[in-house]
């Protein structure tokens, strides 16, 4: 989702990660299937906005989970986009999915059909967009809160322990994404850089370069420790042969 290809290499557009839907107002439960609606939206909007193309193709800014397909407009069409799954799960009503759509409402041109969108009926061959809707704004999520505080509300401070920090209620939860979905639409671009201070070295896991006196001050220990491990595996060996011929004697005299 954030990658096009080049001549010869992956050359990376934009990047939207779910950590970054905390400057929007979402700030627990970035896993969900709501959050991946958000991320998706924040990179259509991000690449529109890259491209010029942010005015032009707005999408489907109040979502409806209604099927939604993007159309060229003026001289320039929309971005085409060809979603990768990679190693990602993509059984009905999977994350992945929720990205699609989101990036599809944000208004890029992405060849799909709603057979893996939630609310979508396999028996029946029916679509239905206001089920699909309720999923992206959460209402399974509010719904088991509910429950859950209602029924169990031990379990409900321990499952929904970040939501409870943040003072998110049950009720809460719909205002929650629709809020971000606006704040993203009205500022989609990537937060900027931290600046790296004077004499900033990055972590290195490399093992530092040794001297020639330093690796002939470490032979003697490497070839212990060769000669041992060498010594370890004979009497394993031995071990392992002695007791097989133990049981083999066993079998014969049984």
């Amino acid at each position: 989702i954030n990658a096009e290809y080049g001549k010869q290499w992956y050359q990376r557009r934009v990047r939207a990660r779910s950590t970054e839907l905390a400057r929007y107002g979402i700030k627990t439960g970035l896993t969900n299937y709501p959050a991946s609606y958000a991320v998706g939206l924040l990179l259509a909007r991000r690449l529109n906005q890259k491209y010029g193309l942010d005015e032009t193709y707005t999408g489907v800014e109040a979502v409806d989970g209604e099927e939604y397909y993007v159309e060229k407009e003026g001289e320039r069409g929309a971005f085409y986009c060809v979603l990768d799954t990679g190693l990602s799960k993509t059984s009905s009503g999977a994350r992945i999915f929720g990205v699609l759509k989101g990036a599809v409402d944000g208004g890029l041109d992405i060849p799909h059909s709603s057979k893996r969108f939630p609310g979508y009926n396999g028996e029946s061959g029916e679509y239905d967009a206001a089920a699909h809707r309720a999923r992206i704004l959460g209402s399974h999520i509010s719904t088991y809160m509910q429950t859950l505080l209602d029924e169990d509300e031990d379990a409900y401070k321990r499952q929904f322990a970040t939501y409870k920090k943040e003072g998110i209620m049950p009720d809460m939860i719909e205002d929650m994404y629709t809020k971000g979905h606006a704040a993203i639409r009205a500022d989609p671009s990537p937060s900027a850089k931290k600046e790296k201070t004077e004499g900033y070295k990055p972590k290195s896991y490399k093992r530092a370069r040794m001297s020639l006196q330093q690796r002939k001050e470490e032979l003697p220990n490497r070839r212990l420790l060769s000669s041992l491990s060498t010594n370890f595996i004979v009497y394993i060996g031995f071990l392992f042969l002695t007791l097989s011929e133990k049981k083999k004697k066993k079998k014969k005299y049984s």
